[in-house]
């Protein structure tokens, strides 16, 4: 399932996106507001559309703010979230396939967003996308370590 959302910059874009997954018959939650709302800021939807991507392995996040800057930080604050901001089809298809992202971040107002077909190519390479493994293991061990030392876990990768 794709758990989509945006804070108030990426209303628009989110709505976009959601009819091509619709028209696409791709499962999908909408776990944000239509509208703008006071204290939707953009650390609050990553920490709800992330909780419900942890919720099943097979669950992927769309996250929108202004740029996907901010978004992205924010959910990769979260241990286990994977998210990367992709403006193109093959950063979507190598975020997945070498990093196994779990969270793609857009941004509302980037110049690529006007063109709605633009998005919907880096959402359809995203989704369709699956990790390759192998020598990405490593690395992504690595950022697993990363994590447990951010918790006082552990200070070597």
């Amino acid at each position: 399932m794709i758990i989509i959302g945006s804070d108030h910059t990426g209303i628009e874009l989110k709505k976009k996106i959601i009819d091509y997954l619709y028209d696409n018959q791709i499962e999908y939650a909408d776990v944000t507001n239509y509208s703008n709302q006071d204290g939707d800021d953009y650390p609050d939807i990553a920490f709800t559309i992330c909780s419900k991507v942890l919720e099943n392995t097979s669950n992927l996040g769309i996250a929108i703010c202004g740029t996907g800057i901010g978004i992205s930080i924010a959910c990769n604050k979260i241990r286990g979230i994977r998210a990367a901001v992709c403006t193109d089809r093959y950063m979507a298809e190598m975020t997945r396939s070498d990093n196994n992202a779990n969270v793609l971040c857009l941004g509302a107002r980037l110049n690529i967003a006007k063109n709605i077909s633009n998005i919907e190519e880096i959402v359809e390479a995203f989704i369709h996308s699956f990790y390759n493994g192998g020598r990405h293991e490593r690395r992504l061990n690595k950022i697993k370590k990363l994590e447990e030392m951010n918790n006082g876990e552990g200070n070597k990768i």
